[in-house]
Parts: C-alpha cells; structure tokens; sequence
C-alpha cells in the first residue's frame, strides 16, 4: 500500500470537521469564535431574529428601532466626578485622570475589540458622543461617570476607558432616567494594573437600554467588573472580555432584580486567548412578579494557546413570585487540555415556602422574613462588589421594590 506524501514527511494528517457527522470528531467542531461575527460595519450583520442564538431570549418586538441606522438625539447627559461629590473632573483640571470628547479617528476609541452584534456595530456607526476617559495614577476616590437619561428619543453613547499601567483605581458607572439608549463601552486595564469598574443600571420605567461592553485586561492586570441592574423596560447588557498577554485575572459579578413587565439579559462571553490566566463570573438575580422576564447567557471559550487557564462561570435565580421566567444557558468551550481547571453551574427556584414558614414560626413578621431570604441571596455577591455606598444602595432599593410589592 502506497504512503502519501505527507505521512512520508513524517507529518500527521488531522481529520477534518465534517458539517453533517459533526460529532465525529467534537474537538473539530468550530467554536464560537469560529462562528461569531465581527466588525464595525453594521452591513456584516443581518437584522435579528428568533431563530439567531443570540438574541433567541430578546423581546425583539420591543427593541426594533436599535436595528436599523438612526440619527442620535444627543440628549444623553453625561458627567464625571468622584464618588464622595467632591466635584467635577474634566481634562486639565486633575493630572491623575483626563476625559474629554473624542472621536473615532483618536487611538483610544475602537481599540479594544470589535462589535460583536447589530446593535452594538449600528452605535459605532451612528453614534456622535463619543468620550475618553484615561486613568493615569492610583486613585483614593472612586470616579462617578454619571449617563443620564432624558426622554425617549433614540440615542446612541460611547465611552471609552483606559486604566494605565500599574494603575488602583475605581469607577462606578451610574445609569439613571427615562432614555433609549444604544451605549458602547471599551475598558482597557494596563499591565499590572488593578481597576474596580460598577456599572448600574436604575432607569425609569418603559426605559430601554442596549449596551455592549467590550473589555481586555493586559499582562497581570486584574479587573473586577461587577453589574448591577435594578430597573429598566427593556435592558440588555453583553459584555466580551479577553486578555492582551498572560497572567490576567478576571472577576465578574453581576446582581440583576426584575419587576413585573420588565426584560434584563445578560452575556458574558470571556476569551482566554493568552497562557495563565483566570476568570470567575458569578451573577445573581431576582424576579418579583408575573410577567418578569430574565436572560443570562455565560460563555468561556479557552483557545489552544490558552494553557494553564483557570474559568468558572454560575448563575443562580431566585423567583419569588408565580408567572416569572428566568432563562439561565451556561457555555463552555475548551479548546486546550492543558488547563489548571474549567466548569460552570446555574440554577432556577422558586422561593423557598419552606424556609418563609420557618421564620414565621419564630415570630418573624412575613414582610421582614422575605426580605432576610433575598439578603442572603444575594449577601456574599453584595459584599465582594467592595464599595459600600454601591453595596447599601442596592439592598435599600430592593427592600423598597420588596414592600411595594407587599402594598
């Protein structure tokens, strides 16, 4: 029997993935960086649909208008300052941070990534605020970056951050007001840097809000990225982290509490692309009423030069009210057996009837033991968002939600 050529040449020939036996060879199967697309020219994208896998869980009846090009109303108000209101930042006035308008032609925006969607490419197409936010040295205070809303005319937001090098520093990102808003964020966390970056998002009823968050963490940098979505009509949120060289660290948080009538989605996509990096993604979220609605889709996706990864990705969701509907869809793909470890959970239940009986047994009042339940749930996620004004808040708010609910 003849030998061919290559096998002569001593070199091995690999089967090749075959479409209609796909499972033949699994680790031929193209992964999902195979198939996504991405760019920056909205034209790459066809118009979603239902049967598309990212958008399957998307009330698309109701976010239409962030499908088709747009003139953006510019009404979108946006301010920086620190966290403790100790006043505004703007370029010049601090030589720790510069933020200014910008546009697409400057280095900073465009540089991280490409759009991963429709949505996300139609707002770097359309958009005209566009702004630079650069950290240049450690910070004492958080920075405020407050986005605020101010009616329903369609507007598109993009911002682009970079933390320098060897940079501490926090940013919470507060979204607040009535708005239909198309936003584009890139974060870039340098070499040894160590960023905190909160993003709220407490719009107005009947508010809708498509953002896209593309994020790289450099050599030894560290990125706590922590969400937290409390209301809004309609608000979906896709983040793409990876990493620009190895030994990143990655840990992303996300809180989510849905009303009655309102849609939260969201996707957290992360690349290992570089050797010895590690990623931790854990989200949390309650649903209180008939006809809330929630979607969150987790994917680590470890590349074959990604040796010595460390991913783990959970989603839990606590319904505490009959009608409700939680989606949870964790994915991942490895693409590389050399790896320190990889795994993902989620989880749907209803509130525990059990445990409410328990409480009310000891004398605790029904209001007061509903509200112990959902503290503990999401307690250990509140507390590692590490900003403490953030933390109160947030379970003030949802008290707030918890009693009205009761009323």
């Amino acid at each position: 029997m003849g030998v061919s050529n290559s096998m002569a040449a001593g070199q091995r020939v690999l089967p090749r993935y075959d479409s209609k036996d796909q499972y033949r060879y699994p680790a031929f199967m193209p992964s999902s960086a195979d198939r996504t697309v991405k760019s920056f020219d909205p034209a790459e994208f066809v118009i979603p649909t239902a049967k598309q896998e990212d958008w399957r869980y998307a009330p698309l009846e109701r976010i239409g208008e962030f499908f088709e090009p747009f003139r953006p109303s510019g009404e979108t108000q946006v301010r920086l300052s620190f966290l403790d209101g100790s006043g505004a930042v703007s370029a010049g006035s601090d030589a720790s941070v510069s933020f200014e308008r910008a546009s697409r032609s400057d280095p900073l925006p465009g540089s991280v990534g490409k759009p991963a969607d429709r949505a996300a490419a139609l707002e770097w197409d359309c958009v005209q605020q566009i702004y630079a936010l650069d950290v240049h040295r450690d910070l004492d205070q958080p920075l405020l970056l407050n986005v605020r809303g101010t009616g329903e005319d369609l507007d598109a937001l993009h911002v682009a951050v970079r933390f320098d090098p060897g940079v501490h520093a926090t940013l919470v990102i507060d979204h607040r007001g009535l708005a239909r808003l198309s936003e584009g964020f890139e974060i870039s966390v340098g070499e040894n840097a160590v960023a905190n970056v909160i993003s709220i998002q407490e719009w107005d009823a009947g508010a809708k809000h498509l953002g896209s968050q593309r994020i790289r963490v450099d050599r030894s940098g560290r990125l706590n990225h922590s969400v937290v979505t409390l209301s809004g009509g309609v608000v979906r949120l896709r983040m793409d982290p990876d990493f620009g060289g190895p030994d990143g660290y990655l840990n992303m948080l996300g809180v989510y509490f849905v009303d009655p009538g309102e849609y939260v989605e969201h996707r957290t996509m992360v690349v290992h692309n570089h050797p010895s990096c590690t990623s931790r993604v854990v989200y949390k979220g309650a649903l209180n009423g008939k006809d809330a609605r929630s979607a969150w889709v987790g994917n680590a996706l470890i590349l074959p030069q990604a040796s010595q990864t460390d991913s783990y990705e959970l989603n839990r969701n606590l319904v505490l009210m009959p009608g409700a509907v939680a989606e949870s869809e964790p994915q991942l793909e490895i693409e590389n057996g050399n790896i320190v470890g990889a795994g993902h959970a989620s989880s749907v239940g209803r509130f525990d009837d059990g445990q409410l009986f328990y409480m009310r047994s000891r004398g605790i009042p029904e209001s007061a033991a509903r509200k112990l339940v959902v503290h503990g749930f999401f307690s250990e996620l509140v507390e590692e968002i590490g900003i403490p004004a953030v933390s109160e808040h947030l379970m003030a708010t949802i008290d707030r939600r918890l009693a009205m609910e009761e009323d």
